[in-house]
């Protein structure tokens, strides 16, 4: 990466009405002055799958390879991204315990989307005022209601 290369901060978040159940999912981009917001639905899932597909579907959107600060207020995909899946990809997609990866789909969709960039993982607590991470709350919930659900 360049000093020209694009710094793009998303924050995204995933909602669940139900574990399982409808799902919605949001992201807030921005670059300089560039914002975008996106976000979508899925009839039956988790939260986790949600988190997991705001993060997929934001670092998809981006149109080139950029520095990325990705903010979620889920610890399962920090912490997945930062630590977990280094030892998962080293024991062949399976936990500690010798258990398959639950996700693991998603996981691997995450890390390919994640390829071509610089991504720094940044935790923010949740529901605390954060006014992107509020953003990102809202459209996943937006997606839920849009579907009536």
């Amino acid at each position: 990466m360049t000093s020209s290369t694009p710094l793009v901060e998303i924050f995204c978040d995933g909602a669940c009405r139900g574990n399982p159940g409808p799902g919605g999912w949001g992201a807030v981009l921005e670059s300089g002055d560039h914002k975008k917001e996106i976000n979508g639905y899925k009839p039956r899932t988790t939260n986790n799958e949600m988190e997991l597909t705001a993060a997929i579907e934001s670092l998809n959107s981006l149109k080139r390879p950029s520095r990325v600060i990705l903010c979620s207020d889920s610890n399962y995909v920090i912490q997945g991204m930062t630590s977990w899946i280094h030892s998962w990809i080293k024991n062949n997609w399976r936990t500690a315990a010798r258990k398959p990866v639950k996700n693991q789909q998603l996981w691997m969709a995450l890390s390919a989307a994640a390829a071509p960039h610089q991504v720094d993982w940044v935790w923010v607590k949740g529901h605390a005022g954060h006014p992107q991470n509020e953003r990102a709350d809202g459209l996943a919930n937006e997606a839920l209601d849009a579907a009536g659900k």
